[in-house]
């Protein structure tokens, strides 16, 4: 850093990047004595910025929330960030959200140093996500609300529609989760007196109760909808032993297929399917070996698959060629 002036913009950059940071830290990351340090804060206090000292035995500085600032300052690292945050942003079935991320993109862009501008702008073109087509859409405020009554452990009441009418629920919201192109909340439901996931997409409405909740220490919503999505009931109940440990199986079979409970001789999978064709072929994908112990009919569709792969694999037979035999002219 070579100039005041540079060490300024590089403080604010800091400022802005945490919540507080020490005077010790900010001295040392510029390069500065504390007296210096102390100078470049009355600057930038000079030059409008909201910044505020928190008192303590080393001294703290940070920005006042809430107040006018001048353009954010991003590192390289951070505007890629932004850039890609902004591509998953456009296919998450928010409603909306197509047009705010790519108003959010030109200000960005705006803001960014020319060097910049470039590669963010291609980064916005070149990039695919092999994400699930949103099945829905949701209001953006359904998504804040429930987000703020999870970490704030407030109950709200839920107005969610199915296929067979609409009810209203009190619910405790644990968590939210993304999951095959729809959105979930996961939590206790009074209604029903037990754990639910509800499809965000479903709620026509939702109201704050003034009750708060405890919630469950450390609670997987990721884990109770991969659970809960295997689980449902349907034509087959599968149990297949896999002759492997439970964490190469964790790796190997997409949590969807069932649900993975370890044992002395292996991991056995447990699953609900309707196609057990279907089934057979993702188990003919495994690398390891696997025992079916239900029901009989699956094995009868890996023998079938294995033929149909014996016969793939088999090297084309030659074509016979009819030969035209002239008589003499």
């Amino acid at each position: 850093m070579d100039s005041p002036t540079t060490r300024v913009l590089t403080l604010l950059e800091l400022l802005q990047s945490a919540d507080e940071r020490t005077g010790a830290d900010l001295a040392d990351r510029l390069q500065v004595d504390a007296r210096t340090l102390r100078r470049y804060v009355t600057k930038l206090k000079d030059l409008g910025v909201p910044v505020v000292s928190v008192r303590g035995r080393h001294g703290a500085y940070g920005l006042r929330p809430g107040a006018k600032l001048p353009p954010l300052m991003f590192s390289n690292d951070e505007a890629v960030a932004l850039a890609v945050g902004l591509l998953f942003a456009r296919r998450m079935g928010l409603s909306g959200a197509n047009a705010g991320a790519g108003s959010a993109q030109t200000k960005l862009e705006r803001v960014m140093p020319l060097a910049l501008q470039t590669p963010l702008r291609a980064v916005g073109r070149a990039i695919q996500l092999d994400l699930a087509q949103p099945e829905g859409v949701i209001a953006p405020d359904v998504l804040l609300a429930l987000s703020t009554a999870t970490t704030q452990h407030s109950r709200v009441c839920l107005h969610y529609g199915t296929g067979t009418g609409a009810t209203q629920r009190a619910f405790d919201c644990y968590g939210l989760a993304w999951r095959s192109g729809r959105w979930y909340a996961v939590g206790w439901c009074h209604l029903r007196g037990g754990l639910r996931s509800f499809r965000l997409d479903r709620i026509t409405a939702l109201e704050p109760m003034e009750f708060t909740f405890d919630p469950p220490l450390a609670f997987d919503v990721l884990r109770h909808l991969s659970v809960g999505l295997a689980s449902l009931p349907r034509q087959h109940a599968i149990t297949v032993l896999l002759k492997t440990t439970l964490e190469i199986a964790q790796a190997r079979v997409f949590s969807t297929l069932g649900v993975l409970v370890p044992r002395a001789d292996g991991v056995v999978l447990q699953a609900q399917a309707d196609d057990l064709d279907w089934f057979a072929r993702q188990l003919a994908a495994l690398p390891f070996d696997f025992e079916v112990l239900e029901p009989a009919a699956l094995r009868v569709a890996l023998k079938d698959c294995a033929k149909r792969l014996q016969r793939l694999s088999e090297a084309p037979k030659p074509h016979k060629t009819s030969k035209n035999v002239l008589g003499p002219r």
